[in-house]
């Protein structure tokens, strides 16, 4: 894929089987070069594959058409005209190899969600700005949704209106960008521009009529002497939550809807600049941006007679709410210049900080509601404080990435081959810091001394529960300030060694502080058989270094016990820590991986194009974050566990910690993702305008291939469940499909999209259920009023389509209870959410 011609918007509901949408596409393929054939080419090329790209190549001049990777170039108009706000809904919208999870009632995940390439992990993807490294969010998805375990990067703090375009190169790329780089990259460029001022404002809505989105941005620049630039742009959103929440059957009577399942409340804000100036024969240049943004979701109900809550504050019973704020900062600096006649080079310091507050509202410390006070006496009944905050700090998460580079690129006349040989080399040096700060004491407490001696009880008998209610406070336990360092050094050359033979090779040397240094490498070549057919392929080994998130995130919360009544803590224990270790788990290391990819490229005219893309990605030692570890209830010799626990080894390990059950980061499993791409291309005069078709299909498998467990008292079944192995191996769509055509003429231009998205699967809180595949359609219609004046309608999701409700033992509470409790579609696994349809109108100006 390279071009995606105009934009896309979202999608609809007729229930297009899997085989029947795959048939038509590939059916529109072969037709599309007989019909190029017949027909002469305009003059508007609306192929983007000559775009000259940093991605993927470091010689210069090399263009997404020449490369021996498959890179796809997304342009500024295809950005602006999905009807999408969100550079990672955008780019489900155009790039069908990524996928956008639509988590909810998930904590943080519901406000940052994670980003994925080839239904890998978001920290198995690298990003990049101006083609240089982004930093990774500060939070850890912890849920059980897609991503559990890992700290991607969030690519909804770079503002669209910012955006010139994006490019994204799929295939394994460590041993020229460095760790992360797994399953491909996604560099983002920023504009440029000074000749005007571009305002746009958008509004929408669902077809249920929540989810109001009302939008705004301006873009301008201004000219700094005679080729200097200043490039700023501001932008704001306000969306509103969206319910699709069933009634509650089982927690009121009579029933009504007390949960919120759908998106979010947000509002988001966004000061972003780019800019360089002429200095001495060289440029000095800085590009970075700040963004805030404010997140409303809410957690589980609490019934009136539930023993979490108080009824003096809450007689109808409450829904937790929970508050999040992402901060994110970043500026990058540096100069660039020529070195001799065919040499040049760049250096530049790049940070970012990414910081995620967490505060509860609407809920309650019941242990400290319910607290005996010794100073005060009653008579014939216990006293109690009978009072408690109900909203508190709980805690934040930042996230800070220093980096140096210092790379020189240039050409030498070797007299081999086609043309001199392209060589680039470099150092890096990156700082790498995490830190967990402690919310208010309401938030994680045990009563005001937290002080588990103190027997306090709820309103039903049972020990009170500790903390506040929803999303339980950070403590000063699991408050830390660490970091971690490392430094690269790269080697990368390319040629043509002949006029058709393009051969590259890359090799990647880094060293870390905390496990030690790797070497990866990479081959690529490319054949043109003619100017109209070539082949391509790519080699490479890679790695990804746990992430600082990984290595230091750790948090301890207390609840009861179902199987006890008992107070019972869970810790989710830090890697290389006193509870890991006494179960044998190593300190994290490094996964590793084995890609190929091999394709065609087919253009037998200058309107029609068609690449075809196999890949292998081969991981070892993937970090996961491991199923609960509980303690056995009966003893290895079919007995009840002894006084010392010598029967029960699990529970001999968790007892001294005061635990009753534990989770931890782990390398724990290999996996194999096989897939393809096609992506096809065609543009052609039709009735006076310009028809632009796109056809763009992407499959994938994956596959976990070994599950193994460095504990000798976990089997690795435990360590890693199979409802685990589900959500990595099935939880993102196999499939994802996406057919357009734009139709301009005039000032008048309409867009018609369809998107396939296969089936999904999940089993992490019922028995196993897949959802079908389903196909979303988009329309949209735009004319230019003026040639200052754009105006644009249309629909994302045409139809109201909606995922398969959950059915599996939704007849029986006993076996699924959550269908009862108001969720209709699902939990933990929807790839393009539950809101139904949307419409907007967009309004462009410039001036």
């Amino acid at each position: 894929m390279s071009l995606h011609p105009h934009a896309r918007s979202r999608t609809f509901k007729p229930v297009l089987a899997t085989p029947r949408f795959t048939i038509l596409a590939l059916s529109l393929l072969l037709a599309l070069p007989a019909v190029a054939q017949e027909t002469a080419a305009p003059e508007q090329d609306a192929v983007q594959l000559d775009t000259v790209q940093v991605l993927g190549s470091r010689a210069k001049g090399r263009t997404a058409a020449e490369t021996a990777a498959p890179v796809d170039v997304i342009g500024r108009e295809q950005l602006e005209r999905t009807g999408a706000q969100e550079v990672g809904q955008i780019l489900q919208m155009l790039e069908p190899s990524f996928n956008f999870s639509r988590t909810t009632i998930s904590d943080g995940t519901d406000i940052l969600r994670p980003a994925t390439l080839r239904s890998l992990g978001p920290d198995q993807v690298l990003v990049l700005v101006n083609g240089k490294r982004r930093h990774q969010q500060a939070l850890v998805n912890v849920q059980q949704t897609i991503a559990r375990g890992s700290a991607g990067t969030d690519i909804n703090a770079i503002p669209v209106s910012a955006i010139e375009r994006i490019e994204v190169l799929r295939d394994g790329a460590a041993a020229q960008y460095g760790s992360d780089a797994i399953a491909g990259v996604i560099n983002i460029v920023l504009r440029r521009q000074t000749d005007e001022t571009r305002v746009s404002f958008e509004a929408g809505q669902t077809y249920e009529g929540d989810g109001t989105v009302l939008h705004g941005g301006v873009n301008t620049g201004f000219k700094l002497g005679d080729e200097g630039f200043l490039n700023l742009t501001a932008e704001y959103r306000d969306r509103e939550a969206t319910n699709r929440a069933g009634p509650d059957l089982l927690r009121v009577d009579p029933p009504r809807v007390t949960q919120k399942i759908g998106d979010a409340d947000a509002k988001d804000a966004y000061l972003w600049l780019n800019g360089g100036l002429p200095i001495g024969a060289g440029e000095l240049y800085w590009f970075g941006g700040i963004s805030r943004r404010e997140g409303d979701s809410s957690g589980f109900f609490r019934s009136a007679g539930d023993g979490r809550t108080v009824p003096d504050l809450y007689p109808n019973g409450f829904l937790p709410n929970i508050i999040t704020t992402v901060e994110d900062g970043s500026l990058a600096i540096g100069y660039r210049a020529p070195l001799g006649d065919n040499w040049d080079w760049d250096v530049s310091v790049n940070h970012g900080r990414s910081k995620f507050g967490f505060h509860e509202r609407n809920s309650v410390n019941v242990s400290w509601w319910y607290e005996p006070n010794p100073n005060v006496a009653c008579p014939n009944q216990p006293c109690i404080y009978g009072e408690s905050p109900t909203s508190a700090d709980t805690g934040t998460l930042e996230f800070d990435q220093t980096t140096f580079n210092l790379d020189f690129r240039g050409r030498v006349d070797w007299g081999i081959g086609d043309e001199p040989l392209s060589l680039a080399t470099g150092f890096e040096y990156r700082r790498d810091n995490y830190a967990i700060k402690a919310g208010d004491p309401v938030s994680y407490t045990y009563g005001r001394t937290n002080d588990p001696s103190i027997a306090i009880f709820d309103q039903n008998g049972g020990f009170a529960a500790p903390g506040i209610q929803g999303f339980p406070g950070f403590s000063p336990n699991e408050a830390v300030d660490e970091g971690r360092h490392n430094y690269a050094v790269y080697f990368d050359a390319e040629s043509r060694l002949t006029q058709r033979f393009l051969l590259g090779a890359a090799v990647r040397f880094e060293d870390y502080s905390d496990f030690g240094n790797t070497t990866t490498g990479k081959l690529s070549a490319r054949f043109d058989f003619s100017d109209k057919f070539a082949l391509r392929g790519t080699v490479s080994t890679g790695f990804r270094a746990p992430g600082v998130q990984q290595l230091f995130y750790s948090q301890r919360s207390t609840n009861i016990d179902p199987a006890t009544g008992n107070l019972a803590d869970t810790l989710t224990a830090r890697q290389d820590s006193d509870v890991t270790r006494a179960f044998g788990i190593d300190a994290l290391k490094e996964e590793e991986s084995t890609s190929a990819t091999l394709g065609l490229v087919f253009r037998p005219s200058e309107n029609f194009s068609l690449t075809v893309d196999v890949f292998r990605i081969d991981i070892d030692d993937r970090i996961i974050f491991s199923s609960n570890i509980r303690p056995e209830t009966v003893g290895s010799d079919g007995l009840a566990c002894d006084a010392t626990n010598s029967n029960c080894p699990i529970r001999a390990i968790l007892a001294p910690f005061d635990v009753a059950q534990a989770q931890f980061f782990t390398n724990a499993i290999d996996t194999r993702t096989t897939g393809i791409d096609i992506v096809g291309e065609y543009t052609t005069e039709a009735a006076g305008g310009t028809l632009d078709l796109t056809a763009l299909l992407h499959w994938n498998k994956t596959e976990v291939t070994d599950r193994r467990s460095q504990s000798a008292i976990l089997p690795p079944a435990m360590l890693f469940d199979d409802s685990q192995v589900t959500l990595i191996e099935e939880g993102q769509p196999g499939a994802h499909h996406v057919l357009q055509g734009v139709y301009s003429i005039g000032k008048w231009d309409w867009t018609l999209r369809a998107n396939y998205y296969g089936s999904v699967s999940g089993s992490g809180f019922a028995p196993k259920q897949t959802w079908d595949g389903q196909t979303l359609f988009d329309a949209a219609v735009g004319v230019d009023i003026t040639d200052k004046l754009r105006l644009s309608v249309g629909a994302n999701n045409l139809l109201d389509t909606y995922p398969d409700k959950w059915k599996v033992g939704a007849d029986d509470p006993n076996v699924n209870p959550f269908p009862s409790l108001g969720f209709v579609y699902g939990w933990e696994t929807l790839p393009f959410g539950i809101n139904g349809g949307y419409y907007y109108a967009r309004l462009d100006f410039r001036f």
